[in-house]
């Protein structure tokens, strides 16, 4: 495959005050406050419920930083993880294979051995993360759209990648969403590992007017975020709903189409990006048993305009999102970052924005959005998920099938 590489340009207005002579600032300065990023008109005349919930203050990193496509030749990549040595794990969505990804450039074959996927619209292989042993054991697991009786569901996978790195060995499918559905929508698609070694897994509620309602269903997997064991099984210390024949998996409900989750580094807490209809995308801090909402409350409207239900935003008995936007910015994959590159980023969330085209940077304090930036925003890529490296880097994927290394200059 040939590669492609460069050095983005940082000659944006916005960016003429960056200097070096910054790098030393506080990590607990998230950089030169700016007016809101957010500046046109909103679908809705909803308001937020507490200030700072939406077009918060914008922000610019005042420390010198680069981007470099290290690849221009993935195909529909949709999840990015770091392997032990380095090395990036990318799944690629329509191909339903996986490569490896050398920070110099170089792209392996594909990786063989994973069940079939169903490519067609928002389907094929998505989320995937490493076993918290992987140096050890080699597992990987992975989501991705099976079609099967009945339609299409979100399932869960794991398999052994082979010593020589050509193969998946002993792929079993541990877990399926119920109930099938032909839709080949908003399957979610991200997983992770907590901090007690379970399984977090969002799944969508697949989009069509018939499995909507079903987010709010405990008897239903559509809509949720799960926890399970590495071997499928409702993880232990899940919470108890009340209602009859809750499925023990569900660790959170109500949501439409999550397509991010990241681990907070200092609490340990889980965090979702979520995609709203027109307007109303979500972040959202998770706590176990609660109910984010959809579809009762939302801050978007149908595509078509229309309300949505009762046009109400709040409820009790149902979670505020820490964060929201109109216009929707689609918002993807998504991680903290950890390192001490950038002094100004410790800490923050980076987003994969998709119909933004952009990266989003939120400065957080106390739980609450302090500040937000738009990175990459020249590039005009639709960018499906970020991570971190182990050189402390960022590392982001596009549609496109672009992967970037984001670092200091």
């Amino acid at each position: 495959m040939k590669n492609t590489r460069y050095i983005m340009s940082l000659s944006i207005a916005a960016f003429t005050l960056l200097s070096c002579s910054n790098d030393d600032k506080a990590s607990n300065d998230p950089g030169t406050p700016t007016s809101p990023v957010e500046n046109n008109e909103a679908n809705t005349t909803y308001k937020p419920a507490f200030e700072g919930q939406t077009r918060i203050g914008g922000l610019i990193t005042n420390t010198d930083y680069e981007a470099k496509i290290i690849t221009s030749s993935l195909t529909n990549p949709w999840g990015v993880k770091s392997l032990p040595d380095g090395r990036l794990l990318i799944t690629e969505k329509t191909t339903g294979t996986l490569r490896i990804v050398k920070v110099t450039g170089e792209v392996s074959a594909a990786i063989t051995g994973l069940p079939a996927v169903n490519p067609a619209n928002q389907g094929g292989l998505l989320g995937l993360c490493l076993d918290p042993e992987f140096t050890s054991n080699r597992m990987i697991y992975w989501v991705y759209a099976e079609a099967g009786s009945g339609g299409n569901r979100t399932a869960v996978a794991k398999g052994k990648l082979s010593n020589d790195e050509k193969t998946i060995e002993g792929a079993t499918v541990i877990y399926r969403a119920d109930p099938a559905n032909v839709s080949v929508l908003h399957y979610g698609g991200r997983i992770l590992f907590d901090k007690t070694g379970n399984l977090i897994v969002s799944t969508g509620e697949r989009s069509v007017l018939e499995t909507r309602p079903l987010a709010q269903s405990v008897t239903a997997a559509l809509g949720k975020v799960i926890r399970i064991t590495k071997d499928g099984q409702a993880a232990s210390g899940n919470p108890a709903f009340s209602q009859s024949g809750a499925l023990p998996e569900l660790y959170t409900i109500g949501h439409r189409n999550p397509q991010g989750l990241a681990i907070h580094p200092g609490t340990g807490e889980i965090w979702l990006s979520e995609h709203g209809p027109r307007g109303g995308d979500e972040i959202n801090r998770l706590k176990a048993g609660l109910n984010y909402g959809w579809p009762v409350i939302t801050y978007g409207i149908e595509y078509g305009g229309a309300a949505i239900g009762e046009a109400i935003q709040k409820k009790d008995g149902m979670e505020q999102p820490v964060y929201y936007w109109d216009p929707v910015i689609s918002p993807s994959g998504m991680t903290f970052y950890t390192g001490n590159r950038v002094p100004e980023w410790q800490n923050n969330l980076f987003i994969g924005a998709l119909s933004g085209q952009h990266i989003v940077r939120l400065a957080i304090e106390n739980n609450r959005v302090v500040g937000e930036e738009r990175l990459l925003a020249q590039e005009g890529q639709r960018f499906r998920d970020i991570t971190q490296g182990n050189d402390g880097a960022l590392y982001a994927v596009t549609d496109q099938g672009r992967l970037y290394k984001i670092d200091k200059k």
